[in-house]
């Protein structure tokens, strides 16, 4: 156990000290100051202006900035569904892969658009090279790039004083794009490519095994196997970029567990810690960009402590393991010389710890990829990922819309403040109003709508039963687990549910739409809104937002509304199956 929080503890420190510098690069780089890669990047931003012919000076109010993300968005899914049906009739497809149904396509084209990247099919077995490249891959830069894009909008709406401009969007996107996903992508490439990660257009290679296999048939016959088929690729592009933009999608099916996506503790480190670099690099950016730091340090505190709490849970359930796994005291479970512990459905290369750290890390933020299977884990060790989830992406979530979620947790967090003392809330110097409530509210609900209307409408339909890998409470969870993925804009799964249906793969879908575009809408009102209002002075009366307190409350609010939402769903899942463990 002292084990397990040591390299947890260790893992977090990691983070905290390579997210403060970055954070201030990233200020530095939306407020258009200069950084050590201005002058070789420049010309690449200012060559897209004139490709594009943006107007980088133009300012936009929010409905209009809204309006060019949803329609960037839109086209995005419509040429990504297309690249995804047709792919059979494009180039770079050396296994000949038949192009998606037109339901899967539509699932996986939300996906990768909502930043989500839920996958219901194995890529090495189902899309080309140039799918995952030109389809995929694109996506995993630029879903970050606008989510990064809508929060400097925020911030801008909480600095900015009787404006209605909140920014520029394509300027937006192309900062984030050009200073921040690309060169973080190219150095974290050029590190898992050192540790055995592929990159190359060679089709897949058929080796001989050291040692031949024996495989029982179904039919009581035994057939040995000599040769495997090795799945080859342009991996690693996609793999740098699918952790640093919390998109997660992985290039092999079995996601960071494979071997060729994640060769050993190095590459598992580098890909772990990107999960939550960026999230955790913003909160610096925004108390940087806002004038004052201990905000951001506040946010970061609340986010921060539920992950912790979330780590300690996971790796303590897990390494305890079950009665069941016990078996009696028959299976020695212990730490004395071995893992001990809940090892099932983990990588023996990283063990509970890592396995159990990359579990939180990914869920938390709105990431996806896995290196162990979830539908494994302990009844209890399984919910923390899936409550994680069901928060709403914003114990750090995704690139920027984690942000951003939190804020407007924030701002319903100094509105019922305000209430109990009788005072119109503030928060960083600007009136809470009605219309900031509404909009603050609608993000904070979107996630608990979309999951529970979405997994409920699949929980009475018989035909969810048939994608089953489980009865029961268990089968339950698997069910409220995907839904929460996907009102999460999560993407992992519990791996056992087959999701590659018309009913599962458009609803799911349609989840992620909802869940990725009203908070966004919603935090750009709050933005445009923001903006015009004036500074109000601080006062003996005026809620501090940066203190102990504080993050206290926002931290209770988050769970309150989670707990409200989803505790009768989770006490018929995992609640459930803990009940029946000890029982």
């Amino acid at each position: 156990m002292t084990n397990t929080a040591i390299q947890m503890i260790l893992y977090c420190a990691v983070l905290i000290v390579l997210a403060i510098p970055l954070g201030r690069y990233i200020g530095k780089v939306m407020n258009g100051e200069k950084t050590v890669l201005t002058r070789l990047l420049s010309p690449v931003e200012n060559g897209i202006y004139k490709v594009l012919k943006i107007n980088r000076e133009e300012e936009m109010d929010w409905k209009k900035y809204a309006v060019c993300a949803g329609v960037f968005s839109v086209i995005s899914l419509a040429v990504l569904w297309l690249i995804l049906m047709l792919q059979n009739i494009l180039p770079l497809n050396p296994e000949g892969q038949a192009g998606t149904s037109w339901h899967l396509g539509f699932n996986t084209a939300a996906s990768f658009v909502t930043n989500t990247n839920w996958q219901a099919y194995s890529g090495e077995s189902a899309l080309s090279y140039f799918s995952q490249m030109i389809g995929l891959g694109v996506q995993n830069f630029v879903t970050p790039a606008v989510g990064m894009a809508v929060l400097f909008a925020l911030i801008r709406g909480f600095i900015r004083v009787k404006k209605k401009g909140i920014g520029n969007f394509y300027t937006d996107v192309t900062k984030s794009t050009v200073y921040v996903l690309i060169p973080l992508s190219l150095i974290v490439s050029v590190f898992i490519v050192s540790r055995g990660v592929p990159q190359t257009f060679r089709g897949h290679e058929e080796v001989q095994l050291l040692e031949p296999v024996t495989v029982e048939n179904e039919d009581g016959t035994a057939t040995v196997v000599d040769k495997q088929i090795v799945p080859l690729g342009p991996a690693a592009s996609q793999i740098s970029i699918k952790q640093l933009g919390t998109n997660g999608g992985g290039f092999y099916g079995v996601n960071s567990a494979h071997p060729l996506e994640n060769p050993d503790p190095w590459s598992n480190l580098f890909e772990m810690i990107s999960l939550l670099l960026i999230p955790a690099a913003l909160c610096f950016t925004f108390g940087r960009n806002i004038k004052d730091k201990k905000q951001g340090v506040a946010v970061f505190l609340a986010m921060f402590i539920m992950l912790a709490l979330a780590l300690a849970v996971v790796g303590y359930t897990e390494q305890v393991s079950t009665p069941q796994i016990a078996q009696g005291g028959a299976v020695d479970i212990s730490t004395a010389g071995q893992a001990g512990g809940n090892m099932e459905g983990k990588e023996t290369r990283f063990g509970i710890a890592t396995s159990g750290t990359w579990a939180a890390f990914t869920t938390a933020a709105s990431n996806g990829s896995v290196n162990s299977m979830h539908d494994s884990y302990t009844p209890l060790g399984g919910m923390i990922p899936m409550l994680l989830m069901m928060l709403g992406e914003v114990v750090y979530g995704g690139v920027g819309c984690g942000l951003y979620g939190m804020l407007a947790f924030a701002i319903l967090t100094v509105f019922i403040a305000g209430l109990m003392v009788g005072r119109t809330p503030e928060y960083l110097g600007k009136k809470i109003e009605p219309y900031e409530m509404k909009m603050a509210v609608l993000i904070c609900l979107a996630t608990p709508i979309g999951i529970l209307v979405g997994s409920g409408i699949a929980a009475v339909l018989p035909a969810t039963a048939d994608s089953l890998n489980n009865p029961g409470a268990h089968g339950l969870s698997e069910v409220l687990y995907t839904y929460a993925s996907a009102g999460g804009n999560n993407g992992s799964a519990f791996a056992g549910f087959n999701a590659n249906t018309p009913f599962l793969n458009t609803s799911i879908g349609l989840v992620m739409l909802f869940v990725r575009f009203l908070p966004m809408f919603g935090a750009l009102a709050i933005a445009g809104s923001m903006a015009q209002k004036k500074k109000v002075a601080v006062s003996a009366g005026t809620l501090p937002t940066h203190n102990a307190m504080f993050i206290f409350l926002l931290i209770v609010v988050v769970l309150l509304i989670g707990a409200l939402s989803f505790f009768p769903a989770l006490a018929l899942g995992p609640i459930a199956e803990f009940f029946e463990m000890i029982g």
